[in-house]
Parts: C-alpha cells; sequence; structure tokens
C-alpha cells in the first residue's frame, strides 16, 4: 500500500511575532542550531558596519534628496506661473478684440446720430453709444490688470530663478561631498553587503523578518548580541540569569533577553 506524502505546510509570518515564538522551530532547519547563532552574529556583524558606512555620510542623501524635491517644486511653481502669464496674455488679446469690435459699433452708432429727425430716437442711440463706452472702458481695465498681473508673475518668476540658481549651487556642493564619501567606502560596502546576503540567505525568512524588526525597534540597531562581562546582555546590559547562561554557553536553543527582546548568544563566538 502507498503512503501519502505529507506536504508540510508554511505558517505565515506574523509581523507581531516575537522570538519567544520562533523558539519552537528555530532547530527546524539545515543548520544546526549553533550554526545558525553564529550566521546570525556574522549578519549583525555585517549589518553594524554597514550602519557605520551609512552614519559616515551623515545626513546628506537626505539633504540631497531634500534639495532636489525643493528644486522640482520650484520648477514646477515657474511652470504655474508661466501658464498663468500666458492666460493673462490670452486676456488681453481677446479684450483687444472686443476693443475693436466695440469702436466699430460706437463708429456706426455716431454716424447713425447725424440722421436722427427726433430726439427720443436720439436719447435711445445716446444711451447705447454710452453703453458701448462703458464695456470699452472695462475692457481697458482689463488690459491694464493682465499687464500689472503679467510683470507681478514675471518677477515671482525671476525670484523662483534665483532661489532655483542658489538651491543648485548647494545641491551640486552636497553632491560632490557625499559622491567622495560613497567613492572611498563602495568597496567595502559591496563586501559587507555581499557578506550580509550570504548570511541572510542560509536563515529562514521567519528569522530575518523577526531579526529585522528588532534591529528597528532598538536604538542602536543591535538585534544580536553577546554577553556583556559573562552575566549580562550586551544590549540591555541587564543581569542574565545562571541557567540561561549555561543554555547560551550550550549553542542548542534561541535565547532572548527577557528586558529588551534582543538575542544573546555565546561570547565565544566573538
Amino acid at each position: 500500500m502507498a503512503t501519502k506524502k505529507i506536504t508540510k505546510v508554511e505558517t505565515p509570518i506574523d509581523q507581531r511575532e516575537t522570538f519567544v515564538s520562533l523558539q519552537k522551530t528555530f532547530a527546524d532547519s539545515d543548520l544546526s542550531v549553533e550554526e545558525k547563532l553564529k550566521t546570525l552574529y556574522e549578519l549583525q556583524k555585517a549589518d553594524t558596519e554597514i550602519d557605520k558606512i551609512l552614519q559616515l555620510r551623515g545626513e546628506l542623501p537626505g539633504e540631497v534628496a531634500a534639495l532636489e524635491k525643493e528644486i522640482a517644486d520650484m520648477k514646477d511653481q515657474i511652470e504655474k506661473e508661466s501658464a498663468m502669464v500666458e492666460g493673462f496674455n490670452a486676456n488681453i488679446a481677446a479684450a483687444k478684440e472686443e476693443i475693436v469690435e466695440l469702436d466699430a459699433q460706437i463708429v456706426s452708432y455716431r454716424g447713425q446720430l447725424e440722421n436722427i429727425s427726433n430726439s427720443r430716437e436720439y436719447d435711445s442711440i445716446s444711451k447705447e453709444v454710452e453703453n458701448l463706452d462703458l464695456l470699452r472702458q472695462i475692457a481697458e481695465k482689463k488690459i491694464n490688470e493682465s499687464k500689472n498681473a503679467i510683470l507681478d508673475r514675471k518677477a515671482r518668476i525671476e525670484d523662483i530663478k534665483d532661489r532655483i540658481s542658489m538651491r543648485e549651487e548647494d545641491l551640486e556642493a552636497k553632491q560632490k561631498e557625499l559622491e567622495v564619501i560613497v567613492e572611498s567606502t563602495s568597496k567595502e560596502e559591496a563586501v559587507l553587503q555581499a557578506r550580509r546576503k550570504a548570511c541572510a540567505e542560509k536563515i529562514d525568512a521567519r528569522t530575518i523578518s523577526a531579526y529585522d524588526r528588532i534591529r528597528a525597534s532598538v536604538h542602536n540597531r543591535l538585534a544580536v548580541v553577546s554577553l556583556y562581562n559573562g552575566d549580562s546582555c550586551g544590549g540591555c546590559f541587564s543581569t542574565v540569569t545562571p541557567q540561561r547562561r549555561v543554555e547560551i554557553a550550550s549553542n542548542k536553543k534561541l535565547i532572548i533577553c527577557e528586558h529588551c527582546g534582543r538575542i544573546i548568544v555565546n561570547p565565544d563566538f566573538e
């Protein structure tokens, strides 16, 4: 009778999961527990060195990105101001056409006044000319307002251009400074990233996920530490019980600090 093949079902990774729950499955790996602990420690060492390189770069990457965004926003503002200038020019052109039409009507009505035979008709046409003249004044006012608005927008554009020029000089200086730092550390970082990748590939996704969460939650980004002075957590310096120190030294179990949640490994790994 053929035996049924048992398929192992992977439990989805819970982002709230801690290393306490991982202890049960930590040994379920092609690597021995000791090798897995050593690999985690090597992963932490690589990440720590990468962090040092990133700290060397300091705030420069963020400052460069902020300047690039500021310059892009100002260029967008210039496009908006330029579009408004075009709109005002269109208003001026439309108002000028309206004035030409109004002038033609005014000339026509004034010509009719020369052939008026009664006062009633005269008053009616005179009122029409008066209205047309008022519309002409409104059109002229629109032209003047649009011209003033154009001058204002163009002044704003020039001001923004001056600010862009200053920011571009700042950006160029910071980019060069960052390039020098990146160039001086790029080879070292590439080696460290390769080491990190090699370590991460040996460890299951569940453990890596928890490791990353711990690193993100502690100020010094140390998820894996060794014993400090032989009896304390190397992360928070809280005292570790004798029983746990024995378990740490055995390299046969995943041990976490009860106070800070970091993984504590054998000091011999150093």
